[in-house]
């Protein structure tokens, strides 16, 4: 077969080297796809209560901490709650093996525009409370911004979140990081209009900040009722603990 011409940058179009990130990273994806049945469940929280807390502390926590206090430490700090009813979530397959984790290693993605992604490692995450959490996740963010992370501190997650919501996205669909066995997609929360149920059963509609939490996971580790029944938990732990005593 004749050989194609190289391509080549014109005034219309532009060609780009992929980066090395880039090119790994599409690999590792491929063979997940390939390694694990993906499956796909989601669920809507209401962040309300999630939103109480923040508002009673963020200008304080601005001036103390120097970052903002997002929504992204209470889900991380919910998940490692939940993880521990639902061990089998906090796993990675090896051959005919699943490995139940006794501790979380919560990697948390990081954008890097269009170089790529990395995945930084917040360790015993299970541990650790919203305050360490947020720090190390701030830290952790920080220096793989500035191509700084040593590394073991990319290697070696329990359990994957993946922080879509940041660029815009309602609904997104990860792939596993493998060989963990299940990743969580924090989308976007909005301002939409909702039911809320009074002590006494009434019903209204009032405004809250709602979001999704979408999950792929492995088939082979365990079935739709399981990563559903995970999911409902998280919700309940976002819409209904005391934040503010943590805080």
């Amino acid at each position: 077969p004749v050989a194609r011409p190289a391509v080549v940058s014109s005034d219309r179009e532009q060609v780009l080297a992929l980066s090395k990130i880039r090119k790994l990273t599409g690999s590792h994806m491929i063979m997940s796809k390939s390694t694990s049945p993906h499956a796909f469940s989601v669920v809507e929280v209401d962040y309300a209560n999630v939103d109480r807390a923040r508002s009673t502390i963020k200008e304080s926590w601005k001036a103390g901490e120097g970052f903002s206090l997002t929504y992204l430490p209470f889900i991380s700090r919910a998940v490692v709650d939940a993880l521990r009813e639902f061990p089998h979530l906090n796993a990675s397959i090896d051959g005919d093996n699943l490995i139940v984790h006794g501790y979380v290693d919560l990697g948390i993605a990081v954008d890097l525009d269009y170089t790529g992604l990395l995945v930084p490692v917040v360790r015993n995450a299970d541990g650790k409370r919203i305050r360490a959490i947020a720090r190390e996740i701030n830290d952790l963010a920080s220096r793989a911004h500035n191509r700084k992370l040593l590394p073991d501190e990319i290697q070696g997650g329990t359990f994957t979140i993946s922080n879509n919501g940041s660029a815009g996205s309602v609904l997104t669909m990860p792939i596993i990081n493998q060989p963990q066995v299940a990743i969580l997609s924090t989308d976007a929360i909005v301002r939409k209009p909702v039911v809320v149920t009074a002590a006494d059963g009434s019903e209204s509609i009032a405004i809250h900040p709602v979001g999704n939490l979408a999950m792929s996971w492995d088939h082979r580790a365990f079935d739709g009722a399981y990563a559903g029944r995970f999911l409902a938990r998280i919700k309940q732990i976002l819409e209904s603990q005391d934040w503010s005593a943590e805080l």
